[in-house]
């Protein structure tokens, strides 16, 4: 049986393009369209330098496949492949044989393993640390119940002078109590229950509630795609962690200048694999994406850590527990950070009511 090359060309799995003498796209397949977040229709004729921003190691590739070269490969290429979004690829430009100023150019991304193998990890290390902190929280409560019936004990027999210092005790004991409440609330380790989640209603209340109050200054920007299907998982929780979300990108941006935006749009292509032998399909993108201080080099591979942060008064855990919460949900988080843009970047599975139900 004989195999067409337009189905071949159709199932590879990594963006391949062929351009023409004038360096424009004449042919693309369907792993490219996945890639630019475009048509092959529409990346016809296009220059190919302009899909991929103005990165010289893209027109130096071409050019020296161009000067006689046969093929020519570059790796740890980064291209801007949208307006927000760069990617790590191996680039390899070849000419083709009997067709005089044509070229081969196949995009091999070399990030997506190690950010998935990375979030993985930090899931398990969030794991690790909210199980520790729940047990904390319980065993600080009876201790601290002591002290605070303890000092209103003293109260009662206290002299004028030692009041004031009973009183501070009781006061740092109720603080202390309020900061135990907030370990508990994070430390929420009940399953998901599983509905169908219109995702923009929640980036919706989301946006609303900081609009509301931390985020007065702030402009938002919604990018939805409105025909994209339900997710699935908890609304509550996931409100929760995009308010967190947001709220961390608030607090980078700067006052009356600072620009959020809320994008999400449908993508296949990355699957995750789920307990068994089955794989989940996460084609359901959101990501907020700001204009602040970014993140430092040395702590972007690490931001979903626990006890990670820059901020001076920050605990590290706040971004830690998204990734816990997004990973319940079968999703992935990464975050990428430069040139004063910062995109969370947060992939999601597909409401299925029957699998649901098995």
């Amino acid at each position: 049986m004989s195999v067409g090359f337009e189905h071949i060309w159709g199932a590879l799995p990594f963006p391949v393009f062929v351009v023409a003498p004038d360096d424009t796209v004449e042919i693309s397949n369907p792993a490219a369209e996945q890639l630019l977040g475009i048509s092959v229709k529409q990346m016809h004729r296009r220059p190919v330098v302009e899909l991929f921003g103005p990165n010289t190691l893209v027109d130096d590739t071409i050019q020296k496949a161009r000067s006689g070269s046969n093929r020519v490969t570059q790796y740890n290429v980064v291209v801007k492949v949208s307006d927000m979004t760069s990617l790590s690829c191996t680039l390899s430009v070849s000419n083709i044989d009997g067709r005089e100023g044509m070229l081969l150019i196949m995009v091999q991304p070399t990030g997506s393993a190690e950010r998935i193998h990375r979030s993985l990890n930090h899931l398990s290390a969030a794991r690790s640390v909210t199980t520790m902190a729940g047990m904390l929280a319980h065993e600080i409560r009876n201790p601290l119940a002591g002290i605070s019936g303890a000092a209103q004990l003293l109260a009662i027999n206290a002299r004028p002078d030692d009041l004031e210092l009973t009183e501070l005790i009781g006061q740092e004991a109720k603080r202390i109590g309020k900061l135990v409440d907030r370990v508990e609330y994070f430390v929420d380790q009940r399953p998901v229950e599983h509905q169908p989640v219109n995702i923009h209603d929640v980036l919706d209340r989301a946006a609303r509630g900081a609009q509301a109050g931390y985020a007065r200054s702030v402009r938002f920007i919604k990018e939805f795609d409105p025909s994209l299907p339900d997710a699935s998982g908890d609304p509550d929780q996931m409100l929760r962690a995009f308010q967190n979300i947001i709220k961390n990108s608030t607090e980078a941006v700067e006052d009356n200048r600072g620009i959020i935006r809320l994008r999400t749009f449908y993508r296949t292509g990355i699957r995750l694999a789920a307990p068994g032998t089955r794989s989940e399909s996460l084609p359901l993108h959101v990501e907020v994406i700001d204009n602040g201080k970014g993140i430092p080099p040395d702590l972007i591979s690490e931001v979903f850590e626990p006890f990670v942060t820059s901020k001076a008064n920050g605990s590290g855990l706040g971004l830690s527990l998204v990734s816990q919460t997004i990973a319940a949900h079968g999703g992935l988080i990464e975050c990428d950070s430069e040139n004063g843009t910062t995109v969370f970047r947060i992939r999601l599975p597909v409401w299925q009511e029957v699998k649901e139900q098995n």
